[in-house]
C-alpha cells in the first residue's frame, strides 16, 4: 500500500514537473530566484566585508576587483549590501503577503459561502480600502504607525487583504453550488468542516499561485515606500532605502543606484517568471489554455 500511494507520488510531481516546464521562461526564472534565496541565506558567509563596515579612503569607488560592486557614500561595499539586501526584501515580500493571505483568503471564503447580509457586509468593507491606491494607502498607515521596516510590511498587508479576500470569495461563490456540495449539507456535514475539507483545498491552488504573484508587487511597494524614506531606515541595507541614498550622487556614481535597482527588478522578474510556471501547474484552466 506505502508503494503505491509513494509511486502516485512521484507520477503527481514528475506531471507537475512536466507542467512547469511548459513555459519556457518559468525554469529560469525559477534558477534565478533560487540564486536569490540563497544570496540572502547564505549573506554571512558568501559576503566579502560586513554589511555597515565603512572605509573612508573608498567613497564612492567604482566596480573593482576589490569591491565588485564599488562602494557608496560611506565607504561601504554595495555587493555585501546587496546580499544582506535580499534577505530584507524577500522577507517584505513573504510577511505582507502571508499576512494578507491568512487574513484575507478566509474573510472571502466565509462572505462568499455565508452570502446575503455577511457577505454584503465584509464585501462593502473591503471595497472602502480597495478605493485607495495601494501605496496612498500604504502610506496613510506609514504615516500613522510611523515610518519603520514592520510598519511598511503591515501596510503592504493591509491594501493586499481585499485582493485575497474578492479572489476567494468569487472561487467560492462558484464552488458552493456544486453538487457534491450539497450532498455534504444533505447528510448534516458542519459548514465548518466542508470549508475544511471541501472548500478551501478545491480553491487553494489558485490561491498560491496568486501570492507568488503578489510577493514580487509586495517586495517592489515595499522599495518604493522606503525609497521615500517611510519603509526600512539606515543603516538596514534594503535596497529601496540604497536608492534613495544614491539619489544625490547619480552623475558622479551612478553605480550607487545601478546595482540596488537591478537587484529589485531581477528579484521581481524572477518571481512572475516562476509564477506563469506555478499557474501552469496549480490552475487547470491555465493548464488548458
Amino acid at each position: 500500500m506505502s508503494t503505491t500511494i509513494a509511486t502516485t507520488r512521484r507520477e503527481h510531481w514528475r506531471a507537475g514537473w512536466k507542467q512547469f516546464r511548459r513555459s519556457r521562461l518559468a525554469l529560469p526564472g525559477l534558477v534565478l530566484l533560487l540564486l536569490f534565496v540563497i544570496a540572502g541565506l547564505l549573506a554571512p558567509v558568501i559576503a566579502p566585508y560586513a554589511p555597515d563596515a565603512t572605509d573612508l579612503a573608498n567613497v564612492m569607488s567604482p566596480p573593482s576587483a576589490e569591491h565588485w560592486f564599488g562602494t557608496d557614500e560611506l565607504g561601504r561595499d554595495i555587493f555585501t549590501r546587496i546580499l544582506y539586501g535580499a534577505r530584507i526584501s524577500l522577507m517584505e515580500g513573504l510577511l505582507s503577503v502571508g499576512i494578507a493571505f491568512l487574513i484575507g483568503v478566509p474573510l472571502g471564503v466565509f462572505a462568499g459561502y455565508a452570502g446575503r447580509k455577511t457577505d454584503a457586509v465584509l464585501m462593502r468593507l473591503l471595497d472602502v480600502l480597495m478605493a485607495f491606491p495601494g501605496v496612498l494607502l500604504a502610506i496613510v498607515i506609514i504615516s500613522i504607525l510611523g515610518p519603520s521596516l514592520i510598519n511598511a510590511i503591515i501596510a503592504v498587508a493591509v491594501y493586499t487583504i481585499p485582493i485575497f479576500a474578492r479572489f476567494a470569495r468569487g472561487s467560492t461563490l462558484a464552488l458552493k453550488e456544486e453538487p457534491y456540495i450539497e450532498a455534504c449539507r444533505a447528510i448534516g456535514m458542519s459548514d465548518l468542516r466542508i470549508l475544511a475539507r471541501h472548500v478551501f483545498p478545491n480553491i487553494a491552488a489558485p490561491l498560491f499561485a496568486l501570492a507568488t504573484l503578489r510577493v514580487g508587487i509586495a517586495i517592489l511597494t515595499c522599495a518604493s515606500i522606503s525609497f521615500l524614506g517611510l519603509g526600512a531606515q539606515a543603516p538596514l541595507p534594503e535596497w529601496g532605502a540604497m536608492l534613495a541614498s544614491s539619489r544625490t550622487a547619480l552623475l558622479i556614481a551612478p553605480h550607487l543606484a545601478v546595482f540596488p535597482g537591478l537587484a529589485i527588478i531581477l528579484l521581481v522578474f524572477s518571481l512572475n517568471l516562476f509564477q506563469d510556471g506555478l499557474q501552469l501547474v496549480l490552475d487547470p484552466k491555465a493548464r488548458g489554455r
